[in-house]
């Protein structure tokens, strides 16, 4: 990757050319490398991790510290154990998972910050890999407490951030430890910036951006960003049928936010006036109750009364295949159905196979959308899969994220 595209992070308010360092911007031979990773992964009720897919996402930046030499100290939260020191939620599976994906021992330590720690850091050789026990079993971590910020920096040298998924975030691991280290970001959170910058600034077009899942105030502010850089908005899942309500479309029983109705009409007057064409649903597969082995029906336009619409229907995928065949950019965040249950992914499961074989880039939101892709086995057929649901949705809502802002510029 050359110079010139190593790394796009641009803020267009006047900060034209503001561009952070990154890992390779040090000589980190021999230097004690503090690695903010995000091994927040999923467990099942034995502890077993069931997805590996961010610790896997880490890899890159690891392995390069690794043959740098240097010794590398990772950091990681997982689950929300609100400060206080819970098992269950132990990084020690990652440790283990990490040991076998790295092909050398990781070592567990049993805290992330006093004289334990120090002391292993102490006599850690080049190559040589810990992980620090669950941030958040620390109060001082989610209030970014400079004096945890201050006891996390001792065991570091340099500080790399790699956890893109935390970077919407201000705490001690992500900001507060930049007051103390020299720092930069890694691949990961490198690549997920320069994806979300193209779409944001440079994409090719036509752009389309899809939205789906179950709360349209979760997505309001990446519309009223978004709709003067795009051509096509399309939108699914629950979030759907306000904007059919504000139509006086029939919604059943659906899942509604009743006070976003205003909302959903002045996005479609704010659309209008950028040009943007704004498709909804057209016919909805609907049940009684949301379970696995529940009877649907389709039907058109209007959801009755006692009925709960649960994806899009045939018609609207044909209508959103058309819409998007020649799109060039795409920008996908939320399943178009509810995903979890067999008898409503087919609305997810056909636009995404639809995108994976366009000639586009194709960007797809963290979180559901980003399990959904996974689960269908696509994802290596999508240009970028980010690894932050609530980072990739601040980003496109136009926000500095802290944990990148605070990042040295070059």
């Amino acid at each position: 990757m050359n110079d010139d595209n190593e790394n796009k992070y641009r803020n267009k308010k006047g900060r034209k050319g503001w561009v952070k360092k990154t890992i390779r911007d040090f000589d980190i031979k021999g230097k004690k490398v503090l690695m903010r990773v995000d091994f927040n992964v999923p467990l099942d009720e034995r502890g077993r991790i069931t997805d590996d897919t961010r610790i896997k996402s880490a890899l890159p930046t690891i392995k390069y510290a690794v043959k740098s030499p240097s010794k590398v100290i990772l950091m990681s939260h997982l689950g929300r154990p609100k400060g206080e020191v819970n098992t269950r939620m132990s990084l020690a599976p990652c440790a283990k998972r990490l040991s076998k994906l790295l092909g050398k021992n990781v070592k567990m330590l049993g805290d992330c910050v006093g004289p334990e720690v120090e002391n292993a850091v102490g006599n850690m050789r080049d190559g040589n890999v810990v992980l620090l026990e669950n941030l958040r079993f620390h109060k001082g971590e989610t209030k970014n407490d400079p004096e945890f910020a201050g006891a996390l920096a001792r065991s570091g040298d340099i500080f790399i951030n790699d956890a893109f998924g935390t970077c919407h975030r201000a705490h001690a691991s992500t900001e507060g430890i930049t007051k103390f280290l020299p720092s930069a970001m890694g691949f990961l959170v490198e690549k997920e910036v320069n994806y979300f910058e193209k779409v944001l600034h440079s994409p090719e077009e036509p752009v389309a951006l899809l939205l789906g899942g179950a709360k349209v105030s979760d997505k309001i502010a990446v519309i009223e960003n978004m709709l003067k850089k795009i051509d096509y908005l399309l939108i699914g899942g629950a979030m759907a049928y306000i904007f059919l309500k504000s139509r006086l479309k029939g919604t059943g029983s659906s899942r509604l936010e009743e006070d976003k109705i205003n909302m959903a009409s002045e996005i479609f007057s704010k659309a209008r006036n950028s040009n943007v064409s704004v498709f909804l649903p057209e016919d909805h597969v609907i049940a009684r109750t949301i379970t696995a082995h529940t009877r649907v029906r389709v039907v058109r336009e209007h959801i009755p009364d006692g009925w709960i619409g649960l994806d899009i229907g045939p018609r609207t995928i044909k209508k959103y295949k058309d819409a998007i065949k020649d799109a060039k950019t795409i920008l996908w965040n939320g399943p178009l159905g509810y995903f979890e249950l067999r008898p409503f992914r087919k609305g997810t499961t056909d636009i995404a196979k639809f995108i994976s074989r366009l000639n586009a880039t194709t960007v797809i939101g963290g979180g559901d959308t980003a399990a959904a892709i996974n689960a269908l086995g696509l994802a290596r057929k999508m240009s970028h899969i980010s690894t932050g649901g609530g980072a990739s949705l601040e980003y496109l809502e136009g926000k500095e994220l802290p944990g990148i802002a605070a990042l040295q510029e070059k």
